[in-house]
Order: C-alpha cells, then sequence, then structure tokens
C-alpha cells in the first residue's frame, strides 16, 4: 500500500507540472490602476503575460502580485490537459467570489482556453467579463473598457500575421539574467492529440531583425542569457515578401533570400560571446544538420535540445499524426550526438496510454528511453482534448488504471536514466550562470549549465548573474552539486 500511494503521488506530481503557474510582480510606478495576471502552462504562455503586461502598463496599469489589490485580473490559460482547464476554473471560482465582495473588479481569461471556451465561460457559466484569444492582446485595454461599462468584451480572432514584434515585454518575476524572445506563433503542425493549431492559430515568424534587436537590448541590460520560444522554432522561416513565414522559393526572381532558424541562431549568438543562448521546443522532423552545425560552431548556445518523442511506436506515432517514425527520430539523435557529443542535453515529452497502444507498443517507448538516455522528460497520460483529430477519429479506449500504470513506469525509467546520465557528470568541470538562491537554503546558490542542468553550489562570494567554473561532486536524478574551482 505505501509504494502504490508513493506511485500515485508521483504521477499526480508530474500531472501538476503541466499546470504550473507564475504570478505577476508586484511594479509601482504610481499608476492608479493595478493589474494581476496568473500564466498557466508553457514558455510561451508566460512570455505572453509579458506582452500582456506592457500593454496594459501603455495604458494606466501597474501589476501586483495580491489579487486583491487588482482592479483586473487575468488569468493566461492552458488547454493542452484537461488538468490545466480544471485548475483554471477552480481559480475563477475563487476570483468570483472576491467579485461579489468588489463587483467593480474586472475578470479576463486570455490565451488557448478563451480560444476555445469562449461562449461557454461567458454566457452558461458567466465566469468572466472577458475573453481574448493570443492574437488579440492589442485589443486588451478597449475590452477592458467595454466590460468595465457593462458589456462583454470578446476577441479571439486568430491572425496569420500578429507577432507582436514592436512591443517590449515587461519582464515579470525577473531574475534580471534569463528572459525568453517569442521568436514565432502559432503551429502547422497537425498531431492529433493536440489542441495548439485551434487555439494559437497558424506557424508564422516574426522579423529577425527585431529579435536581434529585443535580444540586444536584453544584453545591454545585464541579461546573460535568452530563450528563443516558439512552438516549433526548428521551422522559423521569415522574409519580407510574406511578410512573416515565408513559402516561396528563394531562388524565384525577385524574392530576397529566406532567412531560417539556423541563420536567426548564429544572428543572436553574434551579439556577444557573454551572452548565452537557448531554444525551445524543437520538432524532431525539423531539426536540421545546419541548426546542429551552428550549435557546434558557437560556444554560447547552449548544448541542449528538447525533442519531444510522444511515443517509442511508429505505429502510434503515425496516429498522432507525428510525421517521423521510431528510426527517423533515433536518426536524429545519432546525429545530435555524433555532432553535439554525448554531453549534450535532450529531453523529451511522453504520453501514455494514447488510444489503441498495446503493451508491446509501450514497451517501445520504455526501449526508446534506453536507447536515448533523456536527461529528463516531462511525462503524462493521454487526455483527450475536444476538437482534436483524434477526439474526432481516434477512441480514448486505454482505462484510466493502465494509463496510469504505463505512466508510472515511463516515470520510473525516467528517474533511473536521469540519475544514471547526472553520476557521467561527476568530477567534470563545467560553467554554470548563476541565476538565484537554492530553495533549501540561503547558504547556497543554483545555476545551470550548458546541457541545462540544475547545479546547486555554495554561495561564498558568487552573485547573480556570475559564469563561475564548478566541479560536480555528487548528484541526484533531478539536480547536480558541484564546488567552485576559479575563486
Amino acid at each position: 500500500m505505501e509504494n502504490m500511494i508513493k506511485d500515485i503521488d508521483i504521477i499526480r506530481e508530474e500531472e501538476e507540472k503541466s499546470c504550473d503557474f507564475k504570478v505577476t510582480a508586484d511594479e509601482n510606478t504610481g499608476k492608479i490602476k493595478k493589474l494581476y495576471i496568473e500564466s498557466y502552462g508553457c514558455q510561451m504562455n508566460f512570455s505572453d503575460s509579458e506582452i500582456v503586461a506592457s500593454i496594459m502598463k501603455d495604458n494606466g496599469f501597474d501589476t501586483t502580485s495580491d489579487y486583491s489589490n487588482a482592479d483586473v485580473i487575468f488569468l493566461n490559460t492552458c488547454s493542452i490537459r484537461d488538468k490545466a482547464e480544471q485548475t483554471v476554473r477552480k481559480r475563477l471560482s475563487q476570483f468570483n467570489q472576491a467579485k461579489s465582495e468588489n463587483p467593480e473588479l474586472t475578470i479576463g481569461v486570455l490565451g488557448c482556453m478563451a480560444e476555445r471556451l469562449k461562449e461557454k465561460l461567458l454566457e452558461e457559466e458567466k465566469l468572466v467579463d472577458l475573453v481574448v484569444g493570443p492574437d488579440a492582446y492589442r485589443d486588451l485595454p478597449n475590452l477592458v473598457g467595454q466590460a468595465e461599462a457593462g458589456s462583454k468584451g470578446v476577441n479571439t480572432f486568430l491572425s496569420r500575421e500578429e507577432t507582436y514584434a514592436d512591443i517590449s515585454p515587461v519582464r515579470l518575476n525577473s531574475n534580471g539574467v534569463s528572459a525568453f524572445i517569442s521568436i514565432m506563433r502559432g503551429c502547422d503542425n497537425m498531431c492529433s492529440f493536440c489542441v495548439v493549431p485551434f487555439t494559437r492559430g497558424r506557424e508564422r515568424s516574426r522579423d529577425p531583425h527585431s529579435i536581434v534587436k529585443e535580444a540586444r537590448e536584453l544584453f545591454a541590460k545585464g541579461y546573460k542569457e535568452v530563450t528563443l520560444l516558439g512552438q516549433n522554432v526548428d521551422s522559423y522561416k521569415w522574409s519580407p515578401e510574406e511578410n512573416n513565414k515565408a513559402r516561396l522559393n528563394k531562388k524565384k526572381a525577385g524574392v530576397s533570400e529566406v532567412i531560417y532558424f539556423a541563420n536567426l541562431l548564429e544572428w543572436v549568438a553574434t551579439i556577444d560571446p557573454r551572452l548565452r543562448v537557448r531554444f525551445s521546443t524543437s520538432h524532431p522532423k525539423d531539426i536540421t544538420d545546419e541548426v546542429l552545425t551552428t550549435m557546434k560552431r558557437y560556444d554560447n548556445i547552449c548544448k541542449y535540445i528538447h525533442l519531444p518523442v510522444q511515443s517509442g511506436n511508429s505505429r502510434i506515432l503515425s496516429l498522432m499524426n507525428r510525421t517521423y517514425d521510431r528510426e527517423w527520430y533515433l536518426e536524429r539523435v545519432q546525429k545530435i550526438r555524433e555532432i553535439l557529443g554525448e554531453d549534450c542535453g535532450i529531453s523529451s515529452d511522453m504520453i501514455a496510454g494514447f488510444c489503441s497502444e498495446t503493451e508491446s507498443e509501450h514497451q517501445d517507448t520504455l526501449s526508446m528511453m534506453d536507447l536515448v538516455e533523456y536527461d529528463f522528460s516531462y511525462m503524462f497520460y493521454y487526455s483527450e482534448r475536444p476538437g482534436t483529430l483524434a477526439a474526432k477519429k481516434l477512441a480514448d479506449d486505454i482505462p484510466l488504471e493502465i494509463k496510469k500504470r504505463r505512466l508510472q513506469e515511463i516515470i520510473e525509467k525516467q528517474n533511473q536514466i536521469s540519475l544514471s546520465r547526472n553520476q557521467k557528470d561527476i568530477g567534470k568541470v563545467q560553467e554554470i550562470l548563476i541565476e538565484g538562491q537554492s530553495k533549501r537554503s540561503a547558504e547556497q546558490l543554483k545555476g545551470r549549465n550548458s546541457a541545462n542542468k540544475v547545479v546547486i553550489v555554495p554561495r561564498g562570494r558568487l552573485k547573480i548573474g556570475e559564469y563561475t567554473n564548478v566541479r560536480i561532486t555528487d548528484c541526484s536524478s533531478a539536480t547536480l552539486f558541484g564546488e567552485v574551482i576559479d575563486r
């Protein structure tokens, strides 16, 4: 019984990772109104909240970390799993209790959940005053005004052009060291389990000059690391002729040269060798040798790739519409190891219990994990999302207890592999960027190495934002521990 409870706790912990959220930090610049934002889900949502805060700041709002002080509450939502949506619904109920005490309070749902459930949230459940999709944030001040005047504010239009390239994000909860830069929006991959193409629209890439400008400005302000964000960064493609995503043959007469992700990555890396560059997320079908060789060419491009596999079985991958098979994926991993070396960090996403998955197909996922040796993974059991291709065409026919058992096996294997990978780092000297204080002790600081692993070191005379060399002395499955050697 004790082991069963422990196993359930592990599964619950993985579920909760899918609906992590961040709250706005306090900013007091003398503005009259206060904005409170909770951001759920992926890094793109957190980046979007920084854009929202910038727009609202220009329209008379400071931010607050206490929703009881807010005039406007926004929940920037995620629809990737049912757990995330249920968490948001619970928060909306709590906020509506606050609204019963303060009728002037305006509550809005932003992002993917707003796009998917606008009528239900507004009319049926009457939980919110406005719903705004991810491409309509420029309209927020107008919609808030409508809500304050007693009308419901709605804009869930999905754009083929919006990239917010001209907006300087307000860095929320920033450590002053690392920052996100959104390089593209939307997704053209129609993975059968995924709601993102329906909630975030078609893929379009941001002007590369605006990206480089933002990265350069961040470095000038003291930031030491930027992460280039997109649903699928490897498909970044831009030319002036189509404003954003280029679908033209660059050899065609009169067409400017197309900028691909490898080009953009190099442009950002050459801003300054002291600026670390990361990116997320990659799709296995698009991770090119050009990207890998660019990563190798520049020491400040971190040697880490998030490469979601989802399943280790080719039939399941076909049902998921992932457009690659097991062999293709393994070839890409082999190429990563060949070009970037065995120390390159690789992480993944995995789904247990997808439609019609057999026991032997589940074993293929476990064997894939053994072959690749992921440093860490985000692991979930399949959660059917309304409106997706899988919901329309495939039966969600794996019993919940089997899904949870398979997920447990995936988690246990990943923990074993993570520990093994971390043990290989013991004795090595690695450069880390100090990001902040360790959660467990004020006498320790935390940083990350190039492979995106967290390293804990004694505080000593170290300062946040410094690079330092450490020798790895110990590890757990999730963390490395080191001693500073260059002081």
